[in-house]
């Protein structure tokens, strides 16, 4: 596990670490509301040299970049609901998915499932700083 705690213009010192780490499979991004789910995978597009608008997919379920960023949300719906539609194979698409408040239960479901996965969990410190705690095996 590796653990930053920086402000927020400096996001990219994380975003690098996950770049060049974990070029493709799933992260799940964990955090309290405004904690910077979205403001994080807009990073990494914009690192990406992706030009794509990044927008919260909070109620489309599902937004695409390029083509192969993939960013969810379950926060509405829940993970029953994201099964229940099948999404469990878009996950499988080859490229980097981020899932917005994919929780222990999705973790265990597709870790089992022999997919690499990533959790990382940010917490807003202040209005200006996060820290992001990064696990992966």
């Amino acid at each position: 596990m590796k653990s930053y705690s920086l402000a927020l213009n400096d996001i990219d010192i994380v975003v690098d670490d996950i770049i060049q780490e974990f070029p493709s499979g799933i992260v799940l991004l964990q955090g309290d509301l405004a904690s910077g789910k979205t403001t994080f995978v807009k990073a990494i597009v914009i690192k990406l040299g992706i030009k794509d608008e990044v927008t919260s997919p909070t109620f489309s379920l599902q937004q695409c970049y390029a083509k192969n960023i993939f960013h969810y949300d379950i926060y509405n719906h829940g993970l029953e609901h994201f099964i229940s539609l099948g999404m469990l194979e878009e996950l499988q698409k080859d490229g980097l998915h981020f899932v917005e408040w994919g929780d222990e239960e999705l973790y265990k479901i597709l870790n089992n499932a022999g997919m690499d996965v990533m959790k990382i969990k940010i917490k807003k410190t202040s209005n200006e700083k996060r820290e992001y705690r990064v696990e992966y095996a």
